[in-house]
Parts: C-alpha cells; sequence; structure tokens
C-alpha cells in the first residue's frame, strides 16, 4: 500500500505580492497540519490576474524561475513542512514569457517547471499578449510521494494533455486555475463545464484529478471577473470527492492508495486496449490522417 494525501487549496488575491503570498503560505501551512503531503495552489497566486487588459505595465510581474520570490519563498516552506508544492508564477527568460509552474519537491529543490502549452484568447483572459505559447511540453515529475503531472488553466480543457502525462507516468493530475465570470456576458456560468472536463480526464485515465481556482472579484477599469472558486478533488472514476464553494478561502484534502489505482488502471484495460496507430488524425488541425 502507498497511500499519498493531496490537498487543494484557493484565496482570493490582492495588489500585494508579499500579502499573497502570506496568505497562500498560511493556506500551505493549514493543508500540511491536515496530513497534505501534496498541496495545489491556483494559478499566478502572487498578484491579481493581470490579463483582464492588455497592458504592457504589467510585464514587471514576470521573473527569472530563479528569481521568483513565490517559488524562493515557497523552497523554504516546502523543506520545512516536508511536503511537494507545485508553483505557478509568470516567467521572465530573455525578451520571452510564459505561465510557467516549478515543481518543488519535499527537500526543498526545484525538479524543473513546465510552460503552459494552451494560451487563451478572449474578453478578459487575454493571455496571448502576456504569455508565449509553452514549448516545454507536458512533464511528469518524480516526486517525493508520487509521480505527478500538471497542467495549467486552460490545458484543462484538452483531454490529449491529461491522456499524454497518464501515458508518460503521471499517477495524480493537477490544475491550478484562474477562471470565472466572463466579462462580455455576465450570464454565462462555466462552473459545471469547467469541473466535468477535468473529471472527465479523471474517467477516462482512471486518475484522481486535483483543481485549485482563485476567489473574489477582480476589476481593471471597464472589466471585471468574479472568480467562481469550486475547487476540487475528483476520484478514479470522476466521482467528486471534495469541492469548496464559490466563495470562501478554505483548504480540501483526500487521500489515495497509489498501488490500488494502478492496479485498478491495469484491470480495465484502457491502456492496454489503446490504437495509438489509429490515432493520427488527432495530430493534426484538421483531423487529416496523411501526413
Amino acid at each position: 500500500m502507498r497511500k499519498v494525501k493531496v490537498a487543494a487549496t484557493q484565496m482570493s488575491c490582492s495588489c500585494d505580492i508579499d500579502e499573497n503570498i502570506a496568505k497562500a503560505d498560511k493556506l500551505v501551512r493549514e493543508a500540511a497540519a491536515q496530513g497534505a503531503q501534496i498541496i495545489l495552489l491556483q494559478e499566478l497566486f502572487e498578484t491579481p490576474y493581470f490579463c483582464q487588459k492588455e497592458k504592457s505595465d504589467y510585464y514587471v510581474y514576470a521573473t527569472e524561475l530563479e528569481h521568483n520570490k513565490a517559488v524562493n519563498h515557497f523552497k523554504a516552506v516546502a523543506k520545512e513542512l516536508k511536503v511537494v508544492l507545485p508553483i505557478s508564477f509568470y516567467e521572465k527568460k530573455n525578451y520571452a514569457r510564459y505561465n510557467s509552474l516549478a515543481v518543488i519537491d519535499a527537500d526543498g529543490e526545484v525538479l524543473g517547471h513546465y510552460r503552459k502549452s494552451h494560451i487563451p484568447d478572449g474578453p478578459g483572459y487575454e493571455e496571448k499578449f502576456y504569455f508565449n505559447p509553452g514549448d516545454t511540453g507536458f512533464k511528469v515529475w518524480h516526486t517525493r510521494y508520487a509521480k505527478i503531472g500538471v497542467g495549467v488553466c486552460w490545458d484543462q480543457w484538452y483531454p490529449e494533455a491529461a491522456r499524454c502525462m497518464a501515458l508518460m507516468g503521471a499517477e495524480l493530475l493537477f490544475y491550478p486555475t484562474a477562471i470565472g465570470s466572463e466579462p462580455q456576458d455576465n450570464s454565462i456560468d462555466s462552473k459545471d463545464h469547467w469541473q466535468m472536463c477535468m473529471r472527465g480526464h479523471a474517467a477516462s485515465n482512471l486518475m484522481p484529478v486535483i483543481a485549485s481556482n482563485r476567489i473574489g472579484r477582480e476589476e481593471d477599469e471597464d472589466s471585471s471577473i468574479d472568480f467562481y472558486g469550486s475547487s476540487f478533488i475528483a476520484g478514479p472514476q470522476g466521482n467528486m470527492i471534495e469541492e469548496a464553494g464559490r466563495t470562501e478561502e478554505t483548504v480540501l484534502t483526500a487521500e489515495f492508495d497509489l498501488d490500488q489505482l494502478e492496479t485498478q488502471r491495469i484491470e480495465w484495460g484502457i491502456f492496454r486496449d489503446r490504437r495509438p496507430e489509429l490515432y493520427r488524425a488527432i495530430a493534426s488541425y484538421d483531423g487529416s490522417t496523411t501526413v
């Protein structure tokens, strides 16, 4: 039996980076006190979600990995608490900018980083103005407690990303997120659709999915987003194990037996019965099956 306890968190963010890091630190410590070994914080938690508007002033939020304030802070926290922390941050690398995530192992060492592959572009979510498309490819991290795959927000809408990480040996899938209302149409509520997509990844890969979203209203001139929280932990059949509300700052935890889950995946035959030679169309934009 190889058990691991995971946590999802959610919180609101202000314009004060130090304040946001302190709030995230509090949630990490609360999760660790509940026995969590891998703890997920939301996407770009150091700052407000600055992608509502296209403003070059916000480029200053980007830092190189080794100089990022949140990453360096949580390296010490991970070592102290002996927890694994995937940390989302705005990465600067020469003249490129990425929506990135550093995976910190339980000894405080950074195992490496992932750059968000799918970059959205729409009213209130103007990410193509701020981020280059990620060039790392999907990654799986062999942490102290489990092999984990981590996608970032818009990545979570793509079953291809989840399946790739599963094929690479992931045992758990994590998604830090920033999603809420649609500034151009406040009648749209994507919460159920958002959760259902990721629960589908869990069910189709027989693999738990952990998602952390932010909460609170954030405004930038004439644009505003009400982030709807609803962070959750789904089990390997896509079943909802824990779910947060839309407005409260909170911590969710769940425990999984990784050996039992591996046996279950093998028994179901999902990976045994795959036919990769028939899937060429998925590697094209237009569904073509010829090279």
